[in-house]
């Protein structure tokens, strides 16, 4: 069991450090560079390759889809609800509940642990999860957000081009299959490190704070997706990668929106940080009662 957990873990974590290490030692990364890069070439290369490999079904595609959904919906009333308890504002405590990290974190760790299968439910619910984060997400945070630029997501891009796969069960030409699995691969590993860089550029205030509400983020969000999966009646697999996702710590982009918009950011950076330290102590909890 430990070495299953270990061959799952091992991988996330040491190139998730690498990436501090590297910002530690004052080292250039182009973070902007690696970050749209990843976004509008990567990702939509591996949803694309993942989904066109995996043949995911329709039906497990709607479920995973559905769930994230009804997950986001149970954190924000966890989110709000906290909000209210601990005094902090909503538009704080709320997007950092309902959107974890469930790309740089979740996609490998589903990978490693699951599968490519696991990976591709990983991919629906990362893509569903993704629409809203850069609609209501953006809009919660209080910055403004435009339809035309939605329309011009790369995710949302790669999503269009992923339907007609899934249920039409169409086929790549094998040269753009090809060229998606070379594009892709490159996806995870440059996610892992920009986490890495991210998380060193952050700077802890009120750490008892932020490993509470950090703890009960990840401590929740494992409850809420147990309860989804189970009131859905999910398959195994399915309610496995929907836990662990909706496990995963606050994301970094919740801190990228929290600065633009001059919404606590000091505060977000705290919840981002805690809550990928205490995932390290988490997550092989969860993977181990799956595992």
């Amino acid at each position: 069991m430990l070495a299953s957990l270990f061959a799952v873990l091992a991988p996330v974590f040491i190139v998730a450090g690498i990436g501090y290490g590297w910002a530690r030692r004052g080292l250039d990364y182009p973070t902007e560079f690696i970050a749209r890069i990843v976004m509008t070439v990567g990702t939509p290369s591996l949803v694309l390759s993942t989904l066109s490999r995996t043949q995911l079904d329709p039906a497990a595609f709607t479920s995973m889809a559905v769930a994230c959904v009804l997950c986001m919906l149970g954190m924000a009333l966890a989110g709000f609800l906290v909000s209210r308890a601990s005094g902090q504002h909503w538009r704080v405590l709320m997007p950092a509940f309902m959107f974890p990290n469930t790309g740089n974190m979740g996609l490998p760790i589903s990978l490693y642990a699951f599968g490519e299968h696991g990976l591709a439910l990983a991919v629906a619910f990362f893509l569903t999860l993704s629409i809203f984060q850069f609609t209501l997400g953006i809009a919660m945070s209080g910055a403004s957000a435009s339809f035309k630029a939605l329309l011009r997501n790369p995710i949302v891009i790669s999503l269009a081009g992923a339907l007609p796969i899934i249920f039409l069960d169409l086929e790549l030409p094998r040269w753009l299959a090809n060229t998606a699995d070379l594009l892709g691969g490159m996806t995870i590993p440059l996610m892992l490190l920009t986490l890495g860089v991210s998380l060193a550029s952050i700077r802890l205030h009120h750490v008892g704070s932020g490993l509470l509400l950090g703890g009960l983020r990840i401590v929740l969000g494992a409850a809420v997706g147990w309860g989804v999966g189970t009131a859905l009646g999910l398959e195994s697999l399915e309610r496995a990668v929907l836990v662990v996702q909706s496990s995963m710590p606050v994301a970094v982009f919740n801190y990228l929106l929290a600065v633009r918009a001059n919404r606590s950011p000091e505060q977000v950076a705290n919840l981002v940080m805690c809550s990928t330290v205490l995932s390290f102590a988490w997550l092989p909890a969860v993977l181990a009662w799956w595992l």
